[in-house]
């Protein structure tokens, strides 16, 4: 009996697997393995490849088209904020003057009224209009019949210049809405622009030194000749004959410009982006043109490319978003982009949109 009983709390013994059960047991544990690789790699997407100095070049010289196309909606935008604040500013001064003029007629009404009354005679219609609620008797014109000739006309002339100053009132509040649309169109495009400038630079600070000057000696190339100093030289070469004197002096302006900065928004004297060039070589020779490319090139007579004179307005792109001034012999004097400077340049080195004659 206690013989049986050890042999019953004895530990059967184990044996290994064979025939089908062996090969399912197999069949789980790699199942198993397979399963902890792909749980250990999940999430590690391979790592995309690093762009070439050729795509970042590319990708740059977008990115600057873009900001010049930004710059330019950037321009016209600040142009229609500035037409705007002016008209709110005069309809201010507007409505400031009619209401003195109104507090000039109700002082003589009040004249009027305080003889009437050391008199003993105020009239009914006086007396509603010097009340505390002034728009009550305004709608009342009732009274006009049963006031005198002088103190009716008094009555109508503030009628009058009441419904005028709430009129200029509406305009004006009309109008600093539109100011405040303008003024938030204006920070889109400033933000539009600083973003693209600054993805152009963090893309060419990926650039080696090397590859950087590579970029920068082809984008000369592109826009136009070599560093400013050369141009300069250029421009001392002799005077271009010009058709007219306005042309000239307009071509004599961007000659003296050459060197300076390209800067977005910037109209001179020390820095121009491309419409702000053009726009002040005009300017010095008497001729008031628009700010932007888009607008410029409908400021004068259109010209054929084989009509092309000195002093006429080249235009690039198809957005017209590039704007430089024909100097002659397929040249022009632009402002190109950030990091270039105002400088001589062919015509031929960009897509050319469009021409106009100024003067």
């Amino acid at each position: 009996m206690a013989a049986h009983r050890r042999s019953a709390h004895r530990k059967p013994k184990q044996r290994p697997f064979t025939g089908p059960a062996a090969r399912t047991a197999a069949t789980l544990a790699l199942a198993g393995a397979a399963t902890a690789g792909s749980v250990t790699g999940a999430g590690a997407a391979p790592a995309e490849p690093a762009p070439t100095a050729d795509q970042v070049r590319a990708k740059v010289d977008r990115l600057y088209h873009d900001a010049e196309v930004a710059t330019e909606k950037y321009n016209g935008a600040k142009e229609k904020a500035a037409a705007a604040t002016r008209t709110v500013e005069a309809l201010a001064d507007e409505a400031a003057r009619r209401t003195d003029r109104l507090n000039t007629t109700r002082n003589a009404l009040g004249s009027l009224a305080t003889a009437q009354y050391r008199g003993g005679t105020l009239d009914p219609a006086l007396q509603l209009a010097l009340s505390s609620d002034p728009d009550a008797y305004l709608q009342r014109a009732s009274y006009l019949d049963r006031a005198g000739d002088r103190q009716s006309g008094l009555l109508r002339n503030i009628k009058r210049q009441v419904s005028q100053i709430t009129r200029v009132k509406a305009t004006a509040d009309q109008e600093t809405e539109r100011l405040a649309a303008r003024r938030a169109e204006l920070r889109e495009h400033r933000t539009a622009i600083r973003t693209k400038l600054a993805d152009a630079r963090r893309l060419l600070g990926t650039l080696t030194a090397d590859e950087r000057a590579a970029y920068e000696s082809s984008a000369d190339a592109r826009h136009g000749g070599g560093p400013a100093h050369a141009d300069r030289s250029t421009a001392r070469s002799g005077p271009v004959a010009a058709p007219n004197s306005r042309a000239g002096q307009a071509i004599a302006f961007a000659h003296g410009a050459i060197g300076k900065p390209y800067v977005w928004g910037a109209t001179g004297p020390n820095a121009f982006d491309c419409s702000g060039l053009t726009q002040a070589a005009w300017k010095a020779a008497g001729v008031s043109l628009p700010r932007t490319t888009y607008t410029q090139i409908n400021a004068g007579s259109r010209v054929s490319r084989s009509e092309l004179a000195p002093g006429d307005l080249v235009f690039f792109y198809s957005g017209i978003s590039h704007v430089g001034l024909y100097i002659g012999g397929g040249q022009m004097i632009h402002a190109p982009r950030p990091g270039a400077p105002v400088r001589i340049a062919p015509i031929n080195q960009m897509p050319f949109a469009g021409a106009t004659r100024v003067a």
